[in-house]
């Protein structure tokens, strides 16, 4: 704001701008926690990087990608979700947010997202990192038997899987860090609605021309 003001020609100093950033404005800076550490166990399987930045798709469900993130409530206990996005217009398929970062939690979200579709009518390519919960053995093997075709991010490569990343810092830039959740449940609800209504159905998408994901997914 300082900048701002003398780029117009206004000399002010740090502390008129903090007094009414703060006092008279009620301004204040989020601040994010630390990434929460959790350790990892050994791979079962890895797999080709099938997508290869290519995040684009012809139709729907083509290309899945899929992630974790960490969410806090306010005491500061750790919550984590897992999200499902389809790459042909972005939409949500599949969100849960639960205690652990388990590969039960993957499964349970790459069923969830299976269950929400009315046909397949061939394989999926699922994008992931190489997380151990995409690379358990239970993991693979629920995709092996749902003909889903894993395809993984090299490791520390975040932009191999940039719409999950853009996703995760919209659910947080617009909901999670403007608000404290203090009740496990209210965090669970905030997360779903914002997943399957505000995403899906209210906010425009650059990428699909500024219309929602939700409008693209049945466009005529």
């Amino acid at each position: 704001m300082k900048v701002y003001l003398e780029r117009k020609g206004i000399v002010v100093g740090r502390i008129t701008v903090h007094k009414y950033m703060n006092k008279e404005l009620g301004l204040v800076s989020i601040v994010r926690r630390k990434k929460p550490t959790y350790e990892s166990g050994e791979a079962h399987k890895k797999f080709d990087n099938l997508i290869n930045q290519n995040f684009t798709a012809s139709g729907i469900n083509q290309k899945w990608a899929t992630d974790f993130t960490y969410l806090f409530l306010s005491g500061g206990d750790v919550r984590y979700n897992c999200t499902i996005i389809d790459l042909y217009e972005r939409s949500v398929v599949a969100s849960i947010t639960d205690r652990h970062i388990t590969s039960d939690l993957a499964i349970r979200t790459l069923q969830k997202a299976l269950e929400s579709q009315k046909s397949i009518s061939k394989d999926i390519i699922l994008h992931s990192d190489q997380g151990s919960q995409y690379t358990s053995k239970a993991f693979t093997e629920f995709c092996e038997k749902k003909r889903i075709t894993q395809s993984m991010s090299k490791a520390g490569y975040p932009y191999d899987n940039a719409p999950m990343e853009r996703y995760f810092n919209t659910l947080k830039n617009e909901e999670i860090y403007l608000h404290h959740y203090h009740e496990e449940q209210e965090l669970y609800d905030v997360v779903q609605d914002f997943a399957y209504v505000k995403y899906n159905h209210v906010r425009p998408h650059a990428y699909n021309g500024y219309r929602t994901p939700f409008e693209a997914r049945y466009a005529v």
